[in-house]
């Protein structure tokens, strides 16, 4: 096993790369073919060649459900590196259990399957697997937890740390990354792109009164595959970005978008309001809202990291926020989402 303090050597061969359908895992394909590196797509679904996420790229996929230790093991063998990158990303209350199957369970097999493989792991997990500091100040990777709010996915994904831990303990090569909140193109879903599509819908008029680290998801690609080059095993890296309050964020998205920007910061007492008729709403629908009580105190929150030890150890680095911003409008509107969030909005 690679030592816990020194740096994994650059890797050959295929990379089977998990979550090759989201945001964050079909820029890291892209990224990955791009460079002539040979890519595996894990991919659950009827559409054999992926669909449109990855149609044309030339990338091998490969059939596997995250409950199906075989046909993840079949994904892995002949593989050098794993990259985990799905997730279930629901900031609430509901859906702890399925959480707790995706998010844990299924990185537990993913992380065994590449230990059997003799493949070196990179798992992507989130910031919020880790505390915020109590002083206010950038949280690192040391930070211990608390301050968030104890919500399904917080308390899995920290849990999903420990079961790839678990596996470096039996051999396994990994690495854990920590990406801040990403918006980019290459959206499809759309999963973190929906705040900028809310307020090219005109839904941004009073902006939280809290703070989040904001990055282009080809940059976290890109920390990501260094990481898969350079990381040391068994070591957190936050892939963090700009660190600015949501009115100024907005502010960048209104001005990206040609919409008004905001008026102000919502009053903290409205955001804690929202959230708890969100939490009513959610007892008589089948889906928790997007606007809940745990999203809504996320949204009050200093919520801030350095990526300090990324840029160090990686080389990492991040493009100004507005570029970002444009790219991932201009994507929208090619593929048509910005005519959708117009008419919702």
């Amino acid at each position: 096993m690679t030592s816990p303090h020194e740096p994994s050597p650059t890797r050959g061969g295929d990379c089977l790369v998990t979550g090759a359908t989201g945001l964050l895992g079909n820029t890291i394909v892209r990224q990955l073919v791009g460079a002539g590196r040979p890519a595996r797509a894990l991919v659950r679904g009827a559409a054999p060649d992926g669909g449109p996420p990855l149609a044309d790229l030339g990338v091998r996929v490969v059939p596997g459900r995250l409950e199906d230790e075989r046909s993840l093991q079949d994904a892995a063998d002949g593989t050098t590196s794993v990259i985990h990158a799905a997730a279930l990303v629901h900031v609430g209350w509901h859906r702890a259990e399925e959480m707790r199957r995706v998010n844990v369970d299924g990185t537990r097999r993913v992380a065994a399957a590449a230990r059997r493989a003799g493949a070196r792991l990179v798992h992507v997990s989130s910031v919020d697997a880790i505390g915020l500091a109590a002083d206010g100040t950038p949280a690192d990777e040391d930070t211990p937890p608390g301050g968030m709010p104890p919500c399904p996915y917080v308390c899995t994904k920290r849990d999903a740390e420990a079961a790839v831990l678990e596996e470096v303990e039996r051999g396994l090569d990994a690495v854990i990354v920590n990406p801040v909140y990403m918006i980019g193109p290459w959206d499809w879903k759309p999963s973190s792109g929906r705040m900028l599509l809310q307020v090219a819908a005109g839904r941004g008029l009073f902006a939280p009164p809290g703070a989040n680290d904001f990055v282009d998801a080809r940059d976290v690609a890109a920390g990501v595959v260094a990481a898969l080059d350079r990381g040391r095993c068994g070591r957190r890296y936050i892939l963090g970005g700009h660190g600015l309050g949501y009115l100024d964020a907005w502010r960048i998205f209104a001005r990206v978008t040609g919409r008004r920007p905001p008026l102000g910061v919502a009053p903290r007492a409205a955001v804690r309001a929202a959230g708890w008729c969100g939490d009513l709403a959610g007892r008589f629908l089948r889906r928790e809202p997007d606007v809940n009580s745990a999203a809504t105190a996320m949204a009050l929150l200093p919520h801030n990291f350095s990526c300090a030890r990324a840029v160090r150890e990686l080389g990492y680095g991040y493009r100004p926020l507005e570029e970002t911003a444009r790219d991932a409008w201009a994507w929208f509107q090619a593929h048509g989402y910005a005519g959708r969030a117009a008419r919702r909005g």
